[in-house]
């Protein structure tokens, strides 16, 4: 293994300790995981703090092993408003980014006529909520166009349409997962401000990769998976909601007891934390296991990390494009830790198969996932590949060279 696998450092702040890391992801013993976008691998601290809470289930009962572990669980909010520079209050967990994101949805009191206004590379279920919303109430959705050269949004184009339309909801993906593309989501919701709309973003791939702050962002409510790469358990996420929607009393279209009050026969009051949002029943060996890794996340370092995994992603592309016949898809200015390709002469399953048995971890993405960006890019299908800091150098050489022999015949 090299040096720079071993250590990693950017403007003299302290060295990634990459061969530690490594040490802390059993993973790493057995695949070449370059499939953080989809799943990342677990920390030890996380899969400990799971298995620690279940084993306590085991013995002393459920409903007894969460009242014993209630700081801990308190730990989860915590651990998330200090990940994204908020209040513990204005966090609640969600079983998913897509459930956060259709909870945040539901709080939105939709009129026919309401426009909503999104960009061309929101993620497809984004996309397929907001077409139910058009189907059940009329909404109009309307697409900000991109710069021209593909690069992502075109921010002035977008902040025209809000000054034209005032849009109900302004939505934004900050990754999109089918490439590498990063998005203006601060620059997005400076205009959201300007005009005082209604900002949703989410941040289903950039959790975990980048510094994310939701008062530079200045969204009003922001989602997120834990199980990408903020290396948490599956079956998890989380809901940021911003004072301002609390104090205006935004509120799920279903609620329960968890969320709110019964105070009379006819009346209920929502609690008045983000908690409005969540519901009574948790998987609580996953909270904790979510609070770890948001915990880990911030030892590691979000400003290392941040700099780390593009760094390896940017290797990786270099090394693609010179591969004849092999295509990387990845347009922008400022491009993640995500990298996708479509190789000549190969149907996707097939070439997918054949890195699995290199024992190399990656995923398929579909222009059915993409409409707008894979029509403009002619493409059916691609190949994502998404390595994250506790990758190396080798490892990225390894899959390159895997790329190569198969783009070259091999089988």
């Amino acid at each position: 293994m090299s040096d720079h696998n071993r250590s990693f450092a950017c403007n003299s702040e302290p060295l990634l300790d990459i061969a530690s890391l490594r040490a802390d992801t059993p993973g790493c013993e057995t695949v070449i995981h370059f499939n953080n976008a989809g799943c990342g691998l677990l920390a030890r601290p996380v899969l400990q703090s799971m298995l620690d809470h279940l084993n306590l289930e085991a013995r002393i009962g459920g409903y007894e092993a969460a009242a014993a572990r209630k700081t801990e669980v308190r730990g989860f909010y915590t651990a998330i408003a200090d990940l994204i520079n908020c209040g513990p209050d204005n966090v609640a967990f969600a079983g998913s980014a897509t459930h956060a994101y259709t909870k945040a949805l539901s709080a939105i009191a939709f009129e026919p006529g309401d426009v909503i206004l999104t960009t061309r590379n929101d993620f497809i279920s984004n996309q397929i909520a907001f077409l139910a919303l058009r189907k059940r109430f009329g909404v109009q959705i309307v697409h900000a166009p991109d710069v021209p050269d593909g690069g992502g949004v075109d921010v002035e184009a977008m902040f025209a349409i809000m000054r034209s339309l005032r849009p109900r909801m302004v939505a934004a993906t900050h990754v999109p997962t089918n490439s590498g593309l990063v998005q203006p989501v601060a620059e997005i919701g400076r205009h959201c401000r300007d005009l005082d709309l209604l900002y949703l973003v989410d941040a289903c791939q950039s959790v975990g990769q980048y510094e994310i702050n939701v008062k530079d962002i200045g969204c009003d409510m922001l989602t997120a998976t834990c199980r990408k790469f903020l290396r948490g358990p599956r079956g998890s996420g989380f809901l940021f909601v911003s004072d301002r929607l609390l104090r205006d009393g935004y509120e799920p279209l279903f609620i329960d007891m968890y969320g709110a009050r019964w105070v009379e026969p006819d009346r209920y009051r929502p609690v008045d934390t983000a908690a409005r949002f969540e519901e009574w029943e948790f998987p609580y060996s996953t909270v904790l296991g979510c609070a770890a890794a948001a915990r880990y996340a911030l030892q590691v370092g979000l400003g290392l990390i941040s700099r780390r995994s593009p760094v390896l992603a940017s290797r990786l592309r270099s090394r693609l494009v010179e591969i004849p016949g092999v295509r990387v898809l990845d347009r922008g200015p400022q491009l993640a830790a995500i990298v996708t390709f479509d190789v000549a002469g190969w149907q996707p399953q097939p070439f997918k198969q054949a890195m699995d048995a290199r024992g190399i971890n990656s995923a398929l993405s579909f222009r059915e996932f993409a409409l707008y960006d894979f029509a403009d890019k002619d493409v059916d299908w691609c190949l994502r590949l998404s390595p994250h800091y506790y990758n190396t150098d080798d490892e990225v050489d390894a899959v390159a060279d895997a790329v190569t022999d198969l783009a070259h015949g091999g089988r």
